[in-house]
This record gives C-alpha cells, structure tokens and sequence, in this order.
C-alpha cells in the first residue's frame, strides 16, 4: 500500500514537469515569432567646415566720460537764474547760470571811461609836444618843456594800455557773470539754488557737466593676451602712430552682442606691478547717447590675426573631467569620441585646433542618443526635417 502511494506522488511530479516544460516550448515558440529588434537611434552628422575665425579676448571695461568739467562762481554774487533742467542735454556756449551781473557790468563801465580820459590825455600830450618842438626852433621855449612833454607821451600812453588792461579785465570779470557750457553734454542737477550768495572768498561748485559723445572705454589685458594683440597689429603692418586703427566692440552687459563699435585710444606704458595687466583705452561715439559715464560694458579686442581652420556647430561641443571632446561616426555607423582642442568661437562656430579631421562626420544633432562605441542610424538634414 505504502508502495503505491509512493509510486502515484513521482507520477504525478512527472506529469508536473511535462507540463511545465510543454509550457516552456509553446512559450518560446511564440516569442521567437512575435518579438523584433529595436530601431537604432537616429543622428544627424555635418563634416566640419573651413572658416577663417579671430580669436578674441573679452574683458570688463568701465565707461568715463571724455570730458567733466565743474562748474564754479568764479565771482561774488547772489545766483539771479538758474538757465537749464536738471539732467538734460545742453549745448557748448549756452547759458546756464547767471550771477548778479550788475555791479560788474558797471565796473566794465567805468574801466571803458578811463580809457577815453587816458587816450584823450594822450592825444594831447602829443599836441602839445608838437607844440612845444615848433615854438623851440623859434626860441620861444625851453628844451626841457620839450623833454618834458616828450616824457608826458610816454606817460600817457603807458596809461592807455594800463586803462585798456582795466577794462579788459573787468570785461572777462564781467564775463563770469554768466556761466556757459563749455561743450556739448549732459548736465547734472544744480547744486546752489537761486537767491544765495556764491563765490564769497572761494568757489562755489554750482553742477558738474559731462561730455559723453564720444566715450571713453577703459579695460585691462594680461600679459599675453597683450603680447598676442602687439604681434597681430605688426603682423598687418601697424606702427604705433596707426593705434586709432585697432577696433574694439562694446557690448552692455545685459547682452551678448557686440554692436557697438570703437577704436583703440591710448595704451599705457607699462604693466600694473599688482595685477600683471596693463590698460587700454577705447573711444566709443556713443551717437544714441545708450552709454553713460561709470557703466560696467563688455570689450572684446582681436588678438590674432583671421585664420583658415575647422568649425563646427558650437552646440555640438561636449565636456567632461577631462576637457572638450566630440562624437563622431565611422563608415560603419558606430560612434567615436574625439578629444579636441578648441579655438576661437565667433557666432555659433567653435574653431577646432587638433584632434579632427576634415572628412571627419561629427554628430550635430540626436547627441543625446550618441553613445560611444554603439550603433547608430544617420540621417541627413532632409530626412530629419521630414521625420
């Protein structure tokens, strides 16, 4: 009895197992039939391009303004009127500020009659020494009445050029009366209202004006950057006279658009012992007046020379703990990395120094499913863009 049971519990495992493994055979029957293989990712590859690219050098630059004068009260007097508004644009020569003119207006009067009372002396100074020659040829005077008027002209007219000195300076004194714009700029506000006395025993600083067409542009390069922009310069014949001819962009610094065009002014004569740079100045014409003086702006200089070299799409340039690299695809449509040294960059295209070739197909777009050593499936732009 004990033998039959036992002989039914392996009949029935092994009735188990048959089905179990008529499971396996159906099961692997269908999947072989039903299952396909994956697509392969898509890329789009660009051999690289030949493009004569600068390379640039960007550094911070400051903007000040060509000229700021003060403006002062170079008289005593109450101010009698203020001629402008606060922070507007005015023009060279005009009025803006009057200083109690009167008493210097009658100054310059009185200085103007002195010098008629001491030409009319001297006029008849040489009357009367005229005189004084005929009537002594006659025996009727003395020859020290004639030396004596002989000495009055002399007197005379040293005292019209002292009274004409007067006047002159009561004109310019009178001339301070009236404050003028020295150049074309922008004004600030008025730093004295009207009523008060001013240059009582010093100078009283009324507003301060700035001229901002053109600019200046101040900014710094280190050391080798500078080295590299003086070979370029000699490399295109430039002599030290031709310096207004190097170019320099501006940007502000809320974009990255240089569109903004100066020239380069001054360079210093030597490096800053402290910070190992030396410093440039640009002008800027600034003929919309967008720049004012003490901004913060962007300045990129050419410090090469327009060279031949290869370029890619920027974007297509990846990097890791290493350095830069790019994904490329050989003939058999596998993906390589590519270690590169980079150039310049100039509108979207990165210059490739080494490590690519011309015949080279670097992905350009689908880098994302690019991984080296897989396959991938090209594609070219038309297809993409129908995809």
């Amino acid at each position: 009895m004990k033998f039959d049971i036992h002989a039914d519990w392996i009949k029935s495992i092994g009735i188990f197992l048959l089905i179990l493994l008529l499971f396996y055979f159906v099961a692997r029957h269908f999947t072989a039939h039903h299952v396909t293989e994956l697509p392969l990712p898509m890329v789009k590859v660009e051999k690289p391009k030949i493009t004569k690219l600068v390379e640039y050098v960007t550094q911070t630059g400051t903007t000040v303004a060509y000229n700021s004068v003060n403006l002062v009260a170079r008289v005593e007097g109450y101010l009698n009127a203020i001629e402008f508004t606060d922070g507007t644009y005015v023009n060279k020569n005009s009025e803006l500020f009057v200083i109690q003119p009167e008493p210097y207006m009658e100054q310059l009067i009185a200085a103007k009659a002195s010098v008629t009372i001491a030409k009319a002396d001297y006029v008849y100074s040489l009357s009367e020494y005229a005189r004084q020659k005929r009537m002594y040829k006659e025996n009727a005077t003395s020859l020290n009445n004639v030396e004596k008027w002989q000495t009055k002209i002399e007197a005379s007219a040293a005292q019209v050029q002292k009274e004409e000195a007067n006047e002159k300076q009561a004109e310019i004194t009178y001339g301070y009366t009236h404050v003028a714009a020295p150049f074309d700029g922008r004004i600030g506000r008025h730093l004295v209202s009207i009523g008060n006395l001013v240059g009582n025993g010093t100078a009283t600083n009324l507003a301060t004006i700035e001229q901002i067409t053109p600019l200046y542009v101040y900014f710094n390069l280190n050391e080798l950057d500078l080295i590299k922009l003086r070979e370029a310069a000699r490399a295109v014949g430039f002599k030290p006279s031709d310096l207004s001819r190097v170019p320099v962009d501006v940007a502000l610094q809320n974009n990255n658009e240089f569109n903004y065009h100066a020239t380069l002014d001054f360079v210093n004569t030597g490096l800053n012992a402290s910070t190992g740079t030396m410093e440039l100045r640009a002008i800027l014409e600034n003929k919309d007046k967008m720049f004012v003086p003490g901004l913060f702006v962007n300045v990129r200089i050419a410090i090469t020379r327009p060279t031949a070299q290869l370029t890619v799409p920027d974007t297509c340039i990846l990097y890791d703990q290493i350095g830069p690299y790019l994904l490329t695809v050989n003939n058999n449509n596998k993906v390589l990395l590519k270690r590169v040294t980079l150039g310049p960059r100039f509108q979207g295209k990165q210059g490739i120094l080494k490590g690519l070739g011309n015949d080279d197909q670097v992905v350009v777009d689908g880098i994302q499913n690019a991984i080296p050593g897989n396959q991938v499936e090209v594609i070219n732009k038309t297809e993409a863009n129908n995809k």
